[in-house]
Formats: structure tokens, sequence, C-alpha cells
């Protein structure tokens, strides 16, 4: 028998009270901090800018969003030579309609 798939809804409760804040803060800072923002066919890239610290934000925002949010796909891209680093959170039929209600400010 097949698993189930994830409902396309975040579940906070599989967070602490610490790591709700935290990853709203960072879901904010994100947003603040996209230079771009392209289409993809089940989802969006989010390109920022190539620094240390956007690095860290956006694997600790991954993190946290795998814990709930276990139905989106994030693949993080650093290009070379200090290049821009890509955010790309893709995921099954729907995902994208769910994408732009949290990438929305």
């Amino acid at each position: 028998m097949e698993a189930k798939p994830a409902p396309i809804a975040c579940d906070l409760h599989k967070l602490t009270e610490a790591e709700r804040s935290r990853e709203q803060s960072l879901l904010t800072e994100i947003r603040d901090a996209a230079l771009e923002l392209r289409d993809l066919p089940m989802g969006y890239a989010l390109r920022f800018s190539g620094d240390s610290a956007t690095v860290l934000k956006l694997a600790e925002f991954i993190t946290l969003e795998r814990v709930c949010c276990p139905f989106l796909n994030s693949e993080l891209r650093c290009e070379a030579e200090g290049g821009p680093v890509w955010l790309n959170v893709t995921g099954r039929e729907g995902i994208k309609q769910f994408l732009e209600t949290i990438l929305s400010p």
C-alpha cells in the first residue's frame, strides 16, 4: 500500500514556539532579501546575494520548513565565483498556489 502524501498545509505544531518564531522571522527576511523571483512549472526559484550570512539563513529556513512542511522540495544552489544563491522550492500539484500565499508579503 502506497503512503498517502502529506496534506499541503503547514503543521506549525511540529515546531517549538521558539522554532515557529524563528521560522516566521526567517521567512520575512527571505522575502525581503530576494533579488528575483522566477516562475517554475511546479514552484518558484528565488535569487539572493551570494554572501555567507544569506546561505546560512536559507539553510536554517530549509531545515525548519522540512519539519512543518514535509511536502516541499527545496534546493539550495550556490553559483561559482561568489555568484548568486538560488533557492528553488517546488512540489506536487497544488504546491505553487500554497507558495504564493507564503511568499506574498
